[in-house]
């Protein structure tokens, strides 16, 4: 594999579609369109639209990026199976990049990437050296630190902490993760709550006996 591999990335994880292919280090084509409902529909017409932009086939990807979370149930679970099967129908690797990885990409550190994860909650992770959480604002104990992320004012009031900008569109800094980063499992949805649909309570019905079978 080249250092540079080049990289088609794509992300569904909220409410957009939204792609970037990256060639020996600089982003030649992408897309980016916001949709509520749609995506599953959408995605691999936007990958072949982003390839033929930059004159490129199927055959010339080297490596897929994937963003897997957290955000919308549905959405990231799109994202990944497209991933999945890609890598396999195209025989390259395939990796995951959060998107609080890809919202911290390109600044300066220590830094805090704050998401609004709604119901009051948020999804913070502080970097260098912290995991990924689900906490709210009045509870993380966060000090006065640079955040970013859609919950990055609400968290500065807070806090005191000065909010910044990302540094780049997320799907270029999925890709820029991705082309670096060395493969291994296969991208996994990355969740920090649990889905919102539950199994159902009822008791599953009684299945009679037939009295016309022997």
């Amino acid at each position: 594999m080249p250092p540079d591999p080049v990289t088609l990335a794509f992300d569904t994880s909220a409410a957009h579609c939204a792609a970037a292919l990256l060639v020996r280090g600089r982003i030649v084509a992408a897309r980016d369109e916001a949709m509520a409902t749609g995506q599953a529909e959408r995605l691999v017409a936007m990958l072949e639209e982003v390839l033929a932009e930059a004159g490129l086939g199927w055959g010339q990807v080297e490596r897929i990026g994937v963003g897997t979370g957290p955000g919308n149930f549905t959405g990231v679970r799109i994202a990944v199976a497209a991933a999945r099967g890609l890598s396999l129908g195209l025989a390259v690797p395939a990796v995951g990049v959060t998107r609080l990885a890809a919202l911290a990409e390109g600044l300066p550190r220590p830094l805090a990437v704050v998401e609004d994860a709604r119901r009051g909650e948020i999804y913070l992770q502080e970097m260098p050296g912290s995991a990924a959480r689900l906490t709210t604002v009045e509870g993380c104990g966060l000090g006065p630190v640079a955040l970013v992320g859609s919950a990055a004012e609400a968290m500065a009031a807070v806090t005191g902490g000065a909010v910044i900008q990302p540094a780049m569109p997320l799907c270029e800094a999925i890709a820029r993760i991705a082309a670096r980063s060395e493969p291994g499992a296969r991208p996994a949805p990355f969740y920090l709550r649990g889905a919102d649909a539950a199994p159902p309570s009822d008791p599953p019905p009684v299945i009679l006996p037939d009295p016309a079978l022997p």
